[in-house]
């Protein structure tokens, strides 16, 4: 219990929920333009810079950072659970003693499963009201009207029921993987490094969060598209079936929105590139923090 309340958790808990909303600041453009083509499929921008400038051309200069308060307010607070339960637990399984690539897989995934559960209705709320105002391609798309973030929780809750709030837990759930299988990769990488020398720079760090992010990002992303899709819930996807989270819909959605398509050419799933490139430069920011505050940590404890 002591490791679990302990300052160090406690330290890498808010390291990690800084990392993360600094840099998801600076690069909150390229999530706009990712979650804009997982959402409407028929926004077929060629590049990062062409899918901006329309949204800006559309919707005003400032279209690219909206949503940027409930966004970073759901951030804060999915990082910071889910670092300070990853810390925690491997705190508490490892023991002082070396840590494994399988061991670092099972905490990553807990700590997912957790975080998953405790602040989906966040991200429901903020990836409405971040599409609210949008100008679709896909006339399928039902445009919401929220006066922010508590009169959406008020509107999700009257019209579609408190369930709504978990819309999308099941991909989500599945896409624990993604931090975990990010984790393990990062960790792996990270051991091997530090066998060859006392400590990591800078570099080391956003080269191996780099690395392990863009293989997360590629190995899951057509469970991210469904996830945005029914954490927005306003296509007019099945009149018939409202339930937009049935395993059924999943499938469809996996099938119409992110599969290859038999006698076309291959074609990438919508905004891969986008996202890949919006996470490559995220893991420049995100990890640093919470590595420098392990080394300022090691450092104190031999002070």
């Amino acid at each position: 219990m002591a490791s679990v309340l302990s300052y160090e958790s406690l330290v890498h808990a808010v390291a990690g929920a800084v990392g993360s909303m600094t840099a998801m600041t600076v690069f909150f453009p390229l999530d706009t333009a990712r979650l804009r083509l997982q959402v409407d499929e028929k926004r077929k921008s060629k590049t990062t810079h062409m899918v901006l400038l329309e949204i800006i051309k559309e919707e005003g200069l400032l279209a690219p950072y909206r949503g940027w308060f409930p966004v970073i307010s759901s951030l804060c607070c999915s990082n910071f659970v889910y670092f300070y339960t990853f810390n925690s637990l491997k705190a508490v399984w490892v023991k002082g003693q070396h840590s494994t690539t399988a061991k670092d897989l099972v905490v990553g995934f807990v700590a997912g499963v957790v975080n998953v559960l405790l602040t989906t209705p966040l991200w429901v709320v903020n990836t409405r009201l971040k599409l609210q105002g949008a100008k679709f391609r896909n006339e399928d798309i039902v445009p919401t009207n929220y006066n922010g973030i508590i009169d959406a929780f008020h509107q999700i809750i009257r019209d579609e029921g408190i369930l709504a709030l978990w819309n999308g837990t099941f991909p989500s759930l599945l896409l624990v993987f993604n931090p975990a299988i990010q984790f393990m990769f990062y960790e792996g990488l990270k051991r091997q490094l530090l066998k060859k020398r006392m400590k990591l720079s800078s570099v080391d760090v956003f080269i191996i969060g780099a690395i392990a992010k863009a293989i997360a990002t590629t190995v899951t992303y057509p469970l991210q598209t469904v996830q945005s899709i029914l954490r927005f819930g306003h296509h007019r996807l099945n009149p018939e079936n409202r339930t937009l989270g049935s395993l059924r819909n999943i499938l469809y959605l996996l099938h119409q929105r992110v599969s290859c398509r038999y006698g076309e050419t291959f074609r990438p799933p919508e905004g891969i590139a986008v996202s890949l490139l919006y996470h490559h430069y995220k893991s420049l920011l995100s990890e640093m923090p919470s590595e420098n505050c392990s080394h300022f940590n090691q450092k104190e404890k031999h002070s």
